[in-house]
């Protein structure tokens, strides 16, 4: 049988562009997967943190967050929204930056982490990012972020004690570090096979053809004994 095809994404819960290539990660497979011959996946987020200097509760706005970070004139922040709110659209996804509560997403890691080794790392992912993106919940504080991974099936009282002992901490500080052995530099960034690096939210085609090249590969270079034998 054919080994699935790894892909590997270093992401944060608080990058717009991260939920984007997420949802367009998916419309690719969902393509690939009508082929007579279709890839096998297997999906794996790893942690990367975009601002770790940022407050559990910051006070102001998102324009006020990357306009004070980034240094940018809240007009030229404005635009940039915007123009993210509509490509996220075009994603099918309904980004409310007016809800957006900014914060740390230490925690929402190590939830995920957690998550991960309840097999809900999928579930947990989606449910946060939904929740920063789309509902302008909070996903920085301990009972918020219980609260979001009861609702995908984990245990309230496990994942408190997870979080509050900080127990997947290290797992968030070895994704950051083979982050950064691989030059990851920004996010999204999706590592294939361990050999294919993709960054940014490409569009589903750009993941389409990739999966369908790396299975047509796998395909031939198992044929090719029987082939020898014959």
């Amino acid at each position: 049988m054919t080994d699935a095809i790894s892909i590997d994404i270093w992401s944060d819960i608080a990058c717009p562009w991260c939920y984007i290539g997420k949802r367009n990660l998916e419309k690719g497979l969902e393509a690939v997967a009508g082929d007579d011959d279709a890839p096998q996946v297997n999906i794996t987020f790893h942690s990367f943190e975009l601002s770790p200097d940022t407050p559990v509760d910051f006070d102001g706005d998102e324009i006020d967050f990357l306009s004070g970070h980034k240094g940018m004139p809240r007009e030229q922040v404005e635009q940039m929204l915007s123009h993210v709110t509509g490509v996220a659209e075009n994603a099918g996804l309904q980004y409310r930056f007016d809800l957006l509560q900014h914060t740390n997403t230490v925690k929402a890691h190590e939830l995920l982490h957690f998550a991960k080794a309840n097999d809900l790392q999928h579930e947990m992912e989606e449910r946060l990012m939904s929740a920063y993106f789309t509902e302008g919940k909070h996903v920085g504080r301990v009972d918020d972020l219980v609260e979001l991974a009861v609702e995908v099936g984990l245990d309230a009282d496990q994942v408190r004690e997870a979080l509050e002992s900080s127990r997947h901490l290290d797992d968030v500080r070895q994704d950051q570090a083979q982050a950064q052995a691989y030059g990851i530099q920004g996010v999204p960034f999706f590592v294939i096979d361990g050999q294919y690096g993709i960054s940014g939210a490409q569009p589903p085609a750009a993941f389409e053809n990739v999966l369908r090249d790396l299975w047509s590969q796998r395909g031939e270079t198992e044929a090719a004994p029987e082939e020898a034998t014959a």
